[in-house]
Order: structure tokens, then C-alpha cells, then sequence
């Protein structure tokens, strides 16, 4: 089984990944490999076409490749509630939970969780043409390689934009090394509450796939509750996974990341 996943260097997704690099798909009889295809449209493009069986992604980016969740359906919550971060230049002085604050500044979103972003502006008043908040893709993050949460936090840094929207592992990058501050992190109550319940992190697969496999799927669920419910238990196992597949500085953060997550990690998904 083929599992795609955004971007990898990331908390986000990361009980799907843990479940593959520490054993717990093939525990359940899976042989399960990680492909990273972003942006997410892309992966989600890839699961409709049947080239991968299941995507770790945010939930609603199924809709780009299955329109009114037909062929689709998310088989678990990898993380419970919306999970990525405003960052701002942090010699702009903007304070934690300031949405004004992004008036006149270039934030870079990918495709796909920049929709997450337009609501909670658009909710806060904010018209991103009359505010002058520009709203796009980060330069140098379409590769297909590319993390783009880190990538991000490097762009921030060297000045090529003044602000990013992405997951909490681009945000670590920044906020240690000085060069942002969090501004929304709605899941942790920084930020428009109405936020929280806008999307969440599934394993995702088709309705093809199900037809096809049903004792597949619901082992691979099986084997996301386990490593989640593992991950309580012992967030410290987080950390093999990381000197696996991720760069030095980000492998020593993701421990503390996953531990932070912990309180999200329940694979219901609720009406």
C-alpha cells in the first residue's frame, strides 16, 4: 500500500507515517510505503486515479479530486481540529492573536491549507485586495520535494516574505530561531475558536479502494489507533522516526512537536 503525505518534514501528518517507519502497518499485515506528492490537490488527484491506496492529508482537500465526497471518505482523524499556524515577521510586533495585524504583508499558504487561512480573514473582515494582504505560494516550495513548512520558515528569515500560514514543524523553525512569532494557532485557543473545526489531519482513501479491499482498510485503521494510542504512551519513540526521515534540526524538535499533539490524537471523526 502506497500512503501520500504533503510533506513530510511535519507534525502534521504524522501517526500515518509513524504507523509505517515503526512497524505498525505490517503489525496488521500491511506492507505500507510513504510517497510525498504535493500539494495536496495533487495526492488527492493520485488516490482518484488509483495510482496510491491513501492519503495522509487535511481532510478537506479530498473535495479537490472528489467533489461532494463522491468516491471518497475518510477512514480516520489522524489529529483532531485545525492544525496550522500563522507566523509573522517577529519585528513587526504583532501579538498572539492579532488577525488585523497581516494588513499589508505577503503570507505565504500552500494550495489546499491556504483555504483555511482566507476563511478566518474573511471572518475577521478582512478584504485581502482592499488590505493589501498578499496571499500566495511561497517561492521555491512547488518542487515535489519540497517541505514546505520549512521551507517557509527559511523564506522568512531571508525576507522573501513577511508571514506564513503551515504546520507547527515551519513554525518551531521560525519561532526558535528568531525570526517569527505565532499569531494564530487556533487549536490551542490563540485565534477565532469558530477556526478549530474548520478541517483536521485524515488518512483518506477512496471508495475504489474500500470496494477492493475492506480488510486492508480497516487494518490500516487499526494500525492508526495503535500507533496513536503508542504515542501517548511513549512520545520519545517519535524521535527514531525523525533521525529516520527527517534533517538534524528538525528530527530534534518533532518529540516535543508530537507530545504537544498528544491531546488531538483521536481517530473518531464526529457528524
Amino acid at each position: 500500500m502506497r500512503i501520500a503525505v504533503p510533506d513530510l518534514i511535519s507534525n502534521s501528518y504524522f501517526p500515518a507515517v509513524a504507523a509505517v517507519e515503526l512497524g505498525f502497518f505490517k503489525a496488521e499485515g500491511l506492507e505500507a510505503e510513504l510517497e510525498m506528492l504535493s500539494p495536496i490537490s495533487r495526492a488527492m488527484e493520485a488516490l482518484r486515479d488509483g495510482q496510491i491506496e491513501f492519503v495522509a492529508g487535511p481532510a478537506h482537500g479530498a473535495l479537490s479530486a472528489f467533489p461532494d465526497w463522491k468516491g471518497v471518505k475518510l477512514a480516520a482523524a489522524l489529529a483532531q481540529q485545525t492544525f496550522w499556524l500563522l507566523i509573522l515577521r517577529s519585528d513587526l510586533g504583532a501579538t498572539p492573536g492579532d488577525v488585523q495585524s497581516v494588513k499589508g504583508l505577503r503570507i505565504g499558504a500552500a494550495p489546499g491549507p491556504e483555504a483555511a487561512l482566507r476563511r478566518i480573514l474573511a471572518e475577521a473582515g478582512i478584504d485581502l485586495e482592499r488590505d493589501q494582504v498578499h496571499l500566495g505560494p511561497v517561492p521555491g516550495a512547488a518542487g515535489h520535494d519540497v517541505s514546505f513548512g520549512v521551507h517557509a520558515a527559511k523564506s522568512l528569515e531571508e525576507g522573501v516574505i513577511d508571514g506564513f500560514w503551515a504546520n507547527a514543524m515551519g513554525s518551531e523553525v521560525a519561532v526558535r530561531g528568531g525570526a517569527g512569532t505565532v499569531i494564530l494557532d487556533v487549536r490551542r485557543g490563540i485565534g477565532p475558536a469558530s477556526a478549530q473545526n474548520y478541517t483536521f489531519a485524515a488518512l483518506v482513501t477512496s471508495d475504489s479502494q474500500i470496494e477492493k479491499d475492506p480488510g486492508g482498510v480497516a487494518a490500516a485503521v487499526r494500525a492508526i489507533v495503535k500507533v496513536q494510542n503508542a504515542l501517548r504512551a511513549d512520545p520519545s519513540i517519535a524521535t527514531a522516526v525523525g533521525e529516520r526521515l527527517f534533517p538534524p534540526e528538525e528530527a530534534k524538535y518533532l518529540a516535543s512537536l508530537v507530545e504537544r499533539d498528544l491531546p488531538f490524537y483521536d481517530p473518531s471523526i464526529s457528524e
